[in-house]
């Protein structure tokens, strides 16, 4: 499964990883929760407990609101399509258009 890796800091990364949830798991160093924030069918996987373990503020989640959460620890975007019950992989497609929304890293003070 072709996938886009954010890390704290740091550009995005293109990966392939096998779709177990252990390699998943390993992606974000422990348990993984899934958060739908786009209005396509692309999940963004973070660790459930980034904020508990004190993970680095890594990137936000907005809305026409404005900022409404902070994603802790390093997270990454698959497809998620509504007819599969399995993440899959990202289109070219959209790793270029994600790759172009998460480049600059952000800084939190």
């Amino acid at each position: 499964m072709k996938i886009l890796v954010v890390e704290p800091l740091e550009a995005p990364k293109i990966k392939e990883i096998d779709g177990s949830l252990e390699a998943m798991q390993k992606e974000v160093g422990g348990y993984i929760q899934a958060l739908f924030p786009f209005e396509e069918p692309v999940a963004l996987i973070c660790n459930e407990e980034g904020k508990l373990h004190g993970l680095p503020l890594n990137r936000t989640l907005r809305d026409d609101n404005g900022i409404y959460d902070i994603v802790c620890g390093t997270f990454f975007l698959c497809a998620a399509p509504l007819d599969e019950d399995n993440f899959c992989s990202l289109s070219d497609e959209q790793i270029d258009r994600f790759t172009e929304m998460y480049r600059s890293p952000e800084v939190f003070l």
